[in-house]
């Protein structure tokens, strides 16, 4: 296993409709890292161009530290003052709207033959609903699953990483149909 720092290696992503992202290093892989036998997996966080360059700044100047340092008469952590400072920026306002862009390829041999899959996902905050995007692709998975769960589709216990439910019978297109009905869609494309 090879362990990469946080915002390495960025590169730029050219995105339907959204126009250039840069694909940075983050930590998404989870337990697909021990559930699955996959040899190379990559996961990077798509943001707007410029954003690792702030980051960096951030991080190598210590302000996402939990050691404590004092400051006056207190001790405090520079995570936390980061937190208070940003946090409040980075909240929707009234009128704003955001998008969840994704990518995720998958390439290897099938019948010995090489095919790369390529599901693409670009959605949009729900102004009728005013649900964002963000809850919109989480949340819907989530009830999807909690519905198979419900249904008896799905009946595993304990702790379960999202592959395992894909590996059940129909589970996949019953959760894939279950966000297209709410208007989630992935475009998917096979090479």
């Amino acid at each position: 296993m090879i362990v990469k720092e946080a915002l390495s290696e960025p590169e730029s992503i050219e995105f339907p409709i959204v126009g250039m992202l840069e694909g940075l290093n983050s930590d998404g892989l989870r337990s697909l890292i021990k559930t699955m036998d996959i040899p190379n997996m990559i996961e990077k966080t798509l943001r707007y161009p410029g954003i690792t360059k702030y980051l960096r700044v951030l991080r190598d100047t210590g302000f996402f530290s939990y050691d404590e340092v004092p400051v006056g008469k207190n001790l405090i952590r520079p995570f936390d003052l980061t937190a208070a400072l940003l946090f409040p920026k980075w909240e929707m306002q009234p009128g704003e709207a955001d998008i969840t862009a994704m990518r995720l390829t998958i390439s290897g041999k099938e019948n010995n033959k090489a095919k790369t899959y390529t599901y693409t996902l670009l959605d949009r905050y729900d102004s009728e609903t005013k649900t964002t995007s963000m809850a919109r692709t989480t949340g819907y998975t989530c009830t999807a699953v909690a519905d198979l769960i419900l249904s008896e589709k799905y009946n595993r216990k304990g702790i379960i990483p999202p592959e395992y439910i894909g590996e059940v019978g129909n589970n996949f297109e019953y959760v894939k149909e279950y966000l297209e009905a709410r208007g989630i869609i992935y475009q998917l494309e096979i090479k």
